[in-house]
Protein backbone atom coordinates (compact mmCIF):
# COMPACT_ATOMS: atom_id res chain seq x y z
CA UNK A 1 0.00 0.00 0.00
CA UNK A 2 0.86 3.64 -0.89
CA UNK A 3 0.08 5.47 2.25
CA UNK A 4 -0.14 9.46 3.31
CA UNK A 5 0.79 10.66 6.63
CA UNK A 6 -0.10 14.27 7.27
CA UNK A 7 1.14 15.27 10.77
CA UNK A 8 3.24 18.41 12.02
CA UNK A 9 5.34 16.68 14.30
CA UNK A 10 8.08 14.93 12.85
CA UNK A 11 8.99 12.55 15.90
CA UNK A 12 5.31 11.39 14.48
CA UNK A 13 5.71 11.38 10.84
CA UNK A 14 9.29 9.48 11.16
CA UNK A 15 7.69 6.66 13.62
CA UNK A 16 4.47 6.00 11.66
CA UNK A 17 6.76 6.01 8.21
CA UNK A 18 9.42 3.58 9.54
CA UNK A 19 6.25 1.52 10.85
CA UNK A 20 5.20 1.44 7.57
CA UNK A 21 8.14 0.15 6.18
CA UNK A 22 9.08 -2.78 8.29
CA UNK A 23 5.08 -3.61 7.28
CA UNK A 24 6.00 -3.85 3.60
CA UNK A 25 4.14 -0.24 2.71
CA UNK A 26 5.45 2.78 0.97
CA UNK A 27 4.94 6.21 2.72
CA UNK A 28 4.95 9.98 1.76
CA UNK A 29 5.21 12.70 4.13
CA UNK A 30 3.38 15.82 5.01
CA UNK A 31 3.93 18.38 7.15
CA UNK A 32 0.62 20.74 6.28
CA UNK A 33 -2.57 21.03 4.26
CA UNK A 34 -1.02 22.44 1.50
CA UNK A 35 1.62 19.80 1.13
CA UNK A 36 -0.70 17.40 1.64
CA UNK A 37 -2.68 18.93 -1.62
CA UNK A 38 0.41 18.95 -3.56
CA UNK A 39 1.32 14.90 -2.68
CA UNK A 40 -2.56 13.93 -3.50
CA UNK A 41 -2.15 16.17 -7.33
CA UNK A 42 1.27 14.17 -8.22
CA UNK A 43 0.64 10.35 -6.91
CA UNK A 44 -2.76 7.99 -5.99
CA UNK A 45 -2.53 6.67 -2.19
CA UNK A 46 -4.68 3.54 -0.47
CA UNK A 47 -4.82 5.85 2.71
CA UNK A 48 -4.46 8.87 3.99
CA UNK A 49 -3.59 8.95 8.18
CA UNK A 50 -4.55 12.72 9.14
CA UNK A 51 -3.51 14.30 12.23
CA UNK A 52 -6.71 16.26 13.37
CA UNK A 53 -4.08 19.44 14.48
CA UNK A 54 -2.25 20.53 11.92
CA UNK A 55 -0.36 23.43 13.36
CA UNK A 56 -2.53 26.62 13.24
CA UNK A 57 -4.42 24.32 10.47
CA UNK A 58 -7.64 21.93 11.01
CA UNK A 59 -7.25 18.60 10.03
CA UNK A 60 -11.01 18.11 9.90
CA UNK A 61 -11.32 20.83 7.32
CA UNK A 62 -8.89 19.13 5.00
CA UNK A 63 -10.66 15.85 5.33
CA UNK A 64 -13.59 17.55 4.49
CA UNK A 65 -12.40 19.66 1.87
CA UNK A 66 -10.89 16.16 0.22
CA UNK A 67 -14.18 15.05 0.16
CA UNK A 68 -16.13 17.39 -1.43
CA UNK A 69 -13.14 17.46 -4.31
CA UNK A 70 -14.03 13.40 -4.49
CA UNK A 71 -11.46 11.63 -2.71
CA UNK A 72 -12.31 8.23 -1.65
CA UNK A 73 -9.27 6.80 0.04
CA UNK A 74 -10.11 6.16 2.82
CA UNK A 75 -8.85 8.81 6.01
CA UNK A 76 -7.53 7.64 9.80
CA UNK A 77 -7.82 10.23 11.80
CA UNK A 78 -4.42 10.62 14.53
CA UNK A 79 -5.65 12.91 17.52
CA UNK A 80 -4.54 13.79 21.31
CA UNK A 81 -8.19 14.20 22.26
CA UNK A 82 -9.86 10.32 21.99
CA UNK A 83 -13.32 11.78 23.47
CA UNK A 84 -16.87 10.85 21.85
CA UNK A 85 -17.20 13.98 20.44
CA UNK A 86 -13.98 13.90 18.99
CA UNK A 87 -14.17 11.11 16.82
CA UNK A 88 -17.43 11.75 15.84
CA UNK A 89 -16.46 15.60 14.78
CA UNK A 90 -13.67 12.78 12.68
CA UNK A 91 -15.89 11.06 11.22
CA UNK A 92 -18.83 13.83 10.52
CA UNK A 93 -16.12 15.57 8.52
CA UNK A 94 -15.62 12.25 6.23
CA UNK A 95 -13.09 9.82 7.74
CA UNK A 96 -13.44 6.46 8.23
CA UNK A 97 -11.47 5.55 11.57
CA UNK A 98 -10.00 7.51 14.56
CA UNK A 99 -7.17 6.54 16.21
CA UNK A 100 -6.17 8.86 19.96
CA UNK A 101 -2.42 9.38 20.82
CA UNK A 102 -0.26 7.92 21.60
CA UNK A 103 -1.49 4.96 20.45
CA UNK A 104 0.03 1.49 19.93
CA UNK A 105 1.83 1.55 16.96
CA UNK A 106 0.90 -2.42 16.06
CA UNK A 107 -2.77 -1.31 16.48
CA UNK A 108 -1.64 1.33 14.01
CA UNK A 109 -0.94 -0.63 11.58
CA UNK A 110 -3.68 -3.12 11.95
CA UNK A 111 -6.35 -0.20 11.56
CA UNK A 112 -4.56 1.06 8.70
CA UNK A 113 -4.32 -2.59 6.78
CA UNK A 114 -8.18 -3.13 7.58
CA UNK A 115 -8.88 0.60 5.50
CA UNK A 116 -6.65 -0.54 3.15
CA UNK A 117 -8.46 -3.83 2.67
CA UNK A 118 -11.82 -1.85 2.67
CA UNK A 119 -11.04 0.35 -0.52
CA UNK A 120 -12.03 3.71 -1.53
CA UNK A 121 -15.53 4.24 -0.38
CA UNK A 122 -17.93 3.14 -2.89
CA UNK A 123 -20.91 5.96 -1.49
CA UNK A 124 -22.21 7.92 -4.57
CA UNK A 125 -22.30 11.18 -4.65
CA UNK A 126 -25.36 11.80 -5.19
CA UNK A 127 -28.19 9.55 -4.80
CA UNK A 128 -31.83 9.66 -5.68
CA UNK A 129 -35.11 7.90 -5.05
CA UNK A 130 -37.86 9.40 -6.62
CA UNK A 131 -38.88 12.79 -5.72
CA UNK A 132 -35.75 13.07 -2.97
CA UNK A 133 -32.31 13.92 -4.08
CA UNK A 134 -29.50 13.84 -1.62
CA UNK A 135 -26.11 15.51 -2.67
CA UNK A 136 -23.52 14.43 -0.21
CA UNK A 137 -20.56 16.81 -1.97
CA UNK A 138 -22.88 19.73 -1.41
CA UNK A 139 -24.29 18.40 1.44
CA UNK A 140 -28.08 19.38 0.47
CA UNK A 141 -31.31 17.15 0.58
CA UNK A 142 -34.40 17.71 -2.06
CA UNK A 143 -38.21 16.44 -1.62
CA UNK A 144 -39.19 17.34 -4.85
CA UNK A 145 -38.05 21.82 -5.82
CA UNK A 146 -38.21 22.05 -1.82
CA UNK A 147 -34.85 21.88 -0.09
CA UNK A 148 -34.87 19.82 3.17
CA UNK A 149 -32.63 20.44 6.25
CA UNK A 150 -30.46 17.58 7.11
CA UNK A 151 -27.67 18.01 10.57
CA UNK A 152 -24.70 16.36 10.47
CA UNK A 153 -25.63 13.59 12.55
CA UNK A 154 -27.85 12.67 9.42
CA UNK A 155 -25.72 13.43 6.83
CA UNK A 156 -23.42 11.05 8.97
CA UNK A 157 -25.89 8.17 8.92
CA UNK A 158 -26.86 8.86 5.77
CA UNK A 159 -24.21 8.24 4.50
CA UNK A 160 -23.00 4.47 6.02
CA UNK A 161 -26.09 3.80 4.76
CA UNK A 162 -25.46 5.12 1.09
CA UNK A 163 -22.18 3.29 1.25
CA UNK A 164 -23.78 -0.21 0.81
CA UNK A 165 -25.85 0.65 -2.08
CA UNK A 166 -29.45 -0.73 -0.77
CA UNK A 167 -27.77 -3.35 1.19
CA UNK A 168 -28.94 -3.64 5.29
CA UNK A 169 -26.52 -2.05 7.73
CA UNK A 170 -26.81 -3.42 11.08
CA UNK A 171 -27.75 -1.38 13.56
CA UNK A 172 -24.17 -1.72 15.52
CA UNK A 173 -22.12 -0.97 12.29
CA UNK A 174 -23.87 2.35 11.96
CA UNK A 175 -23.62 2.95 15.24
CA UNK A 176 -19.98 2.43 15.01
CA UNK A 177 -19.27 4.61 12.30
CA UNK A 178 -21.57 7.58 12.63
CA UNK A 179 -21.05 7.91 16.34
CA UNK A 180 -17.60 5.99 17.16
CA UNK A 181 -19.17 3.85 19.49
CA UNK A 182 -22.14 1.16 20.51
CA UNK A 183 -24.48 1.85 23.58
CA UNK A 184 -27.69 2.25 24.86
CA UNK A 185 -27.72 6.33 24.85
CA UNK A 186 -26.34 5.88 20.52
CA UNK A 187 -28.84 3.51 19.95
CA UNK A 188 -31.51 5.58 21.41
CA UNK A 189 -30.52 8.39 18.93
CA UNK A 190 -30.53 6.36 16.24
CA UNK A 191 -33.92 5.73 16.68
CA UNK A 192 -34.77 9.57 16.67
CA UNK A 193 -33.07 10.40 14.08
CA UNK A 194 -34.28 7.75 11.95
CA UNK A 195 -37.30 9.01 12.90
CA UNK A 196 -37.00 12.76 11.78
CA UNK A 197 -35.19 11.52 8.96
CA UNK A 198 -38.30 9.92 7.71
CA UNK A 199 -40.57 12.98 8.34
CA UNK A 200 -38.11 14.58 6.57
CA UNK A 201 -37.94 12.48 3.42
CA UNK A 202 -40.41 10.11 3.00
CA UNK A 203 -41.77 10.04 -0.32
CA UNK A 204 -45.15 10.84 -2.10
CA UNK A 205 -47.69 7.68 -2.38
CA UNK A 206 -46.14 6.63 1.38
CA UNK A 207 -43.01 4.93 -0.36
CA UNK A 208 -39.69 5.48 2.55
CA UNK A 209 -36.61 6.46 1.64
CA UNK A 210 -35.27 4.43 4.99
CA UNK A 211 -35.96 0.64 5.14
CA UNK A 212 -36.14 -1.42 8.27
CA UNK A 213 -34.74 -4.44 8.31
CA UNK A 214 -36.90 -5.68 11.69
CA UNK A 215 -34.02 -6.45 14.40
CA UNK A 216 -31.18 -6.39 11.80
CA UNK A 217 -30.80 -2.74 10.79
CA UNK A 218 -31.43 -0.39 7.85
CA UNK A 219 -31.48 0.52 4.79
CA UNK A 220 -31.21 3.33 1.97
CA UNK A 221 -33.88 2.96 -0.72
CA UNK A 222 -32.21 4.19 -4.26
CA UNK A 223 -33.19 4.16 -7.80
CA UNK A 224 -30.63 2.60 -9.98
Amino acid sequence: MHVLVVDDDEETRELIASALRRDGHRSTLAIDPAAALQAIASATFDVLVLDVMLGPASGLELCAELRRSGLQAPILFLSARGTVGARVDGLDAGGDDYLAKPFAVRELLARIRALGRRGPSLRPTRVRAGEVALDFAARRAFVGEREVPVTSREWAVLAVLADTRGRVVSFDDILERAWGEVSGGTRASLEVIMSRLRRKLDLPGGRGLIRTARGLGYALEQDP
